[in-house]
């Protein structure tokens, strides 16, 4: 058991922009997150200069594509030295084994986790296609199992569903929330979203800071707001 990690969402344009938050956030132990934004603007190159700055890179690039292409972009990943590398859950067994495999072959020491649920959908408001009503708990759920049993470390879920998540799967698989707010923060255009102190004691064990962090006027001041948080909740997480 290990206390809860943070990953602050670098959700900017261009390196030059990531590289100044990164400066403004101080150093710490948090994980960079990059995602498909940067990575799409500025290439590998992001993950080499966090990794060159001493950080933790999580790679949320949320691969969905044929288990062989998978593979293949995730042994890229492992190459590169990502800590952490997301698939969509939904990709199936076949899918997230092969990123596994690929890195596995790749002599990395990456690890997968399947994104379930996205935070941003709601269940009283699903795409086309998507049974009514939506069982979001019955589906979570599924897509946890399926992964873990497929070879991913962990998930990616919203916050909200991670306690029912833990009381059928129990407390040893890795959980990643986004969505993450400080106490009387915005939710900004995510619906399923929880506090630092809420995802902890849920059984967190890595949440995402994104704008209640990237967009105050003090990105620094906020990200010591959500440490000082953590460390009220006073619970061990794996």
């Amino acid at each position: 058991m290990s206390r809860a990690d943070f990953a602050v969402a670098f959700d900017v344009p261009t390196l030059a922009e990531a590289l100044a938050l990164n400066d403004a956030l101080g150093e710490g132990p948090e994980f960079a997150k990059l995602g498909l934004e940067l990575f799409a603007a500025e290439g590998p190159a992001v993950v080499r200069e966090f990794k060159a700055r001493g950080r933790r890179v999580f790679l949320d690039l949320k691969l969905h594509d044929i288990p062989n292409t998978v593979k293949g972009a995730a042994a890229s990943a492992a190459r590169l030295g990502a800590d952490l590398l997301t698939v969509h859950a939904t990709g199936g067994p076949e899918m997230i084994a092969a990123a596994v495999q690929g890195i596995r072959e790749a002599g990395g020491t990456t690890r997968v986790v399947a994104v379930t649920i996205l935070t941003s959908h709601d269940p009283a408001h699903m795409p086309p296609g998507f049974a009514r009503p939506f069982d979001l708990a019955g589906t979570a759920l599924a897509l946890t199992r399926m992964s873990l049993e497929a070879g991913a470390a962990g998930i990616v879920c919203a916050a909200p569903d991670l306690k029912a998540l833990r009381a059928e799967l129990g407390p040893d698989f890795y959980a990643i929330t986004p969505g993450i707010r400080m106490s009387g923060g915005a939710t900004h255009d995510q619906k399923r979203v929880a506090t630092v102190e809420g995802a902890v004691r849920d059984g967190a064990g890595l949440l995402v800071l994104g704008r209640a962090v990237t967009g105050a006027n003090d990105p620094r001041g906020a990200l010591l707001a959500a440490r000082e948080e953590r460390e009220r909740v006073g619970v061990a997480r794996p």
